[in-house]
């Protein structure tokens, strides 16, 4: 009995120890379902955010499923019409010479003419690399969109973080008039006038703090996330250079860009319609078998092959005899071909005028970052540092000091905007041009922030 005990003893650690371990593992499968999107609520990149939309976007899976749709209409392209099988009874038997026709039956197959269901098939293929081609190019706007308001929303924690800052310092600032003003060595305008520049900086946090709940809700909109679901710090993207000229970003996009290359597919897919077209003036075949069951004759004397049943072969074409409809069918195909032509032209034209434009903004907002981070930012901290020393001097009023606080504020807040900028025009542009890894210069890459661009100057 003692060693029932102790086997019992020993069986029971052991049996909790397994079900322990069952469900940590239970509940890492669980946690695992779910990883992705707790990693969103943390510090997030980027290159995380891209991935999720990625995988999750509906807009993605409904152009995978239209792709897949196109496929399968291949194989319904390209097969013969269905049979068809046509039974006759007669409740009245026909009399025939063999004896009476009870019923009869036909099974008959359409061909269509050589070459019609191949050069079907063509066009659809085609239309499924044009589906493809709409996949990725649904693919490309998506991360675009997604890029862009992620650095939309980066602008507006920079923004938030850089007014809370001048906030504090504008509110030291104020002590230190009221003390003077005291001391009646500040006009009572000059206080006024901070705590005037301190009210717009509440409101400032305020709005942008509406802002970003705004922007949080289209980028989880993007992310097939509910509105309101939690979205943690974003990491900072560093800025890197376009180093590709125009004609480079004219001649990619005319290579990749998935819309170009879809108008280059519509041309080759409208020549197919029109070689199919040249089919309506050729005749389709059918081929049939036909069966009849002859019952016997009531007849004093039967011939010899009485109630023998028929069976015939059939073989029968249509005719195109009408011409004009035909006609009419091949000139509509060939100006269509004529119409993607000119359908072309435009998308390369409007797409060419875009990337002008983005090429502008992307330099424009690159020579702002500059300004602003090596000339601007610096002079005026080194204004807000002097015209506190003067004014603590007795050499300077405190109106310098809340102007150069100002103009340190809104050169902070246009670097970071300016940064902002080249990020959405760096993902529209990427997506126009199909891609453009070779044009990146890692070499002059910006990082992502300074202590001085971030406020903590």
């Amino acid at each position: 009995m003692n060693k029932v005990n102790k086997n019992i003893l020993i069986f029971i650690p052991v049996v909790l120890m397994l079900a322990l371990i069952a469900s940590r593992l239970f509940a890492g499968e669980l946690d695992g379902s779910t990883s992705v999107d707790d990693l969103l609520t943390k510090e997030v990149s980027l290159d995380q955010v891209l991935h999720y939309a990625t995988e999750n976007n509906p807009s993605i899976q409904v152009e995978v499923e239209t792709w897949r749709t196109v496929v399968e209409k291949y194989r319904v392209a390209t097969a013969y019409p269905d049979p068809q099988l046509m039974v006759t009874w007669f409740p009245s038997p026909i009399e025939t010479r063999l004896g009476p026709q009870e019923w009869n039956a036909t099974l008959s197959q359409k061909i269509p003419f050589p070459g019609k269901l191949s050069t079907s098939g063509e066009v659809v293929k085609t239309e499924a690399a044009m589906a493809k081609l709409a996949t990725d190019a649904r693919v490309r706007s998506i991360r675009a969109k997604v890029a862009k308001s992620f650095h939309e929303l980066l602008y507006i924690q920079k923004a938030k973080k850089i007014a809370r800052q001048n906030a504090i310092l504008l509110g030291q600032l104020s002590q230190m008039a009221q003390a003077a003003h005291a001391d009646d060595r500040t006009a009572l305008m000059d206080l006024l006038k901070a705590q005037s520049q301190e009210g717009q900086l509440q409101y400032d946090i305020l709005l942008l703090e509406e802002l970003g709940h705004t922007e949080k809700t289209i980028l989880n909109t993007l992310l097939n996330r509910s509105p309101d679901t939690g979205l943690g710090a974003l990491q900072d993207v560093e800025m890197v250079p376009l180093s590709c000229s125009l004609t480079t970003l004219y001649r990619l996009a005319d290579a990749n860009q998935e819309g170009i290359r879809i108008s280059d597919l519509k041309i080759e897919k409208a020549r197919l319609d029109a070689a199919f077209s040249e089919y309506s003036g050729k005749p389709d075949l059918k081929l049939g078998l036909f069966y009849a069951a002859i019952g016997e004759p009531d007849v004093a004397s039967p011939p010899k092959d009485a109630g023998d049943d028929a069976v015939g072969i059939q073989f029968g074409v249509n005719i195109p005899l009408w011409s004009g409809k035909n006609q009419g069918r091949i000139n509509m195909a060939r100006a269509g071909i004529a119409r993607q032509k000119a359908m072309k032209s435009k998308i390369v034209n409007q797409t060419h005028s875009t990337i002008r434009a983005l090429f502008f903004k992307l330099n424009n907002s690159q020579r702002l970052v500059a300004l602003y981070r090596d000339n601007m930012l610096p002079q005026a901290l080194k204004a807000l540092e002097f015209s506190q020393e003067w004014f603590q001097q007795g050499q300077g009023s405190f109106s310098d000091v809340v102007e150069a606080q100002a103009a340190v504020y809104n050169f902070q807040l246009s670097l970071a905007r300016a940064r902002a900028d080249h990020g959405g025009a760096l993902a529209e542009l990427e997506r126009l041009v199909g891609g453009f890894d070779q044009c990146l210069d890692s070499s002059r890459m910006v990082p992502g922030k300074s202590a001085k661009e971030a406020g903590d100057g």
